[in-house]
């Protein structure tokens, strides 16, 4: 299995592949690591870190340093490209401010059944009607990472849904946190309406006795 050395940037969020992803950076160490790359092929790691630093995380492209302030800090623009496994974390990283670690990079897999596919478009579709997020859907580009920061989900579940090496297994996995947080909006939209009837003159039946 063919492993590879980069530096890691530690934080706590959760990057998906094909995310784009816009970071302030404002502490020397990081400041370094940008500069580095950005003499080189402008790929790092950002490594999940909740309670202490975890094994998975993702490889990100440098493709912009959009602005450079007075005083060092930094705007940058990147994309996710894929999700590592890090077998080693060095921290500094050789004579660098930053960590470094070893980590196998995995392949994207977005292969899924159309049925499958379907009812998750069903439900995300659902999901954001009652949210009343406007978004447009095209169910040819979006995966279960295209939404994944947008539904509800924890650190944790989040990290969860990285573990997951398949499209089919994050499906199933969406499917079933979508099944569960839709009825409980369904009845938050029934409160709204009664809250909204309240004042108003009703139309009773006469019950009878």
């Amino acid at each position: 299995m063919m492993t590879e050395t980069i530096p890691i940037f530690p934080l706590k969020l959760v990057a998906f592949p094909g995310e784009q992803l816009n970071l302030h950076i404002f502490e020397p160490r990081y400041r370094q690591l940008v500069a580095d790359i950005d003499q080189r092929d402008g790929r790092f790691g950002i490594s999940v870190y909740m309670d202490r630093l975890m094994p998975l995380g993702a490889e990100v492209q440098l493709k912009e340093i959009s602005k450079v302030y007075d005083d060092g800090r930094m705007d940058i623009k990147t994309i996710v490209n894929r999700v590592y496994e890090m077998i080693r974390f060095e921290n500094p990283y050789l004579d660098r401010l930053y960590a470094g670690g070893e980590v196998i990079l995995f392949e994207n897999d977005f292969q899924v059944s159309n049925s499958a596919h379907a009812e998750f478009i069903f439900y995300l579709k659902e999901f954001f009607r009652l949210v009343d997020y406007q978004v447009e859907l095209l169910p040819e580009v979006v995966n279960t990472f295209s939404f994944a920061h947008k539904i509800g989900l924890t650190l944790e579940e989040e990290y969860e849904l990285l573990k997951l090496r398949r499209e089919s297994d994050r499906t199933i996995y969406l499917i079933k946190h979508l099944l569960k947080v839709i009825p409980v909006l369904r009845e938050v939209e029934k409160a709204k309406e009664k809250i909204k009837l309240n004042g108003h003159f009703k139309n009773l039946d006469p019950l009878e006795f």
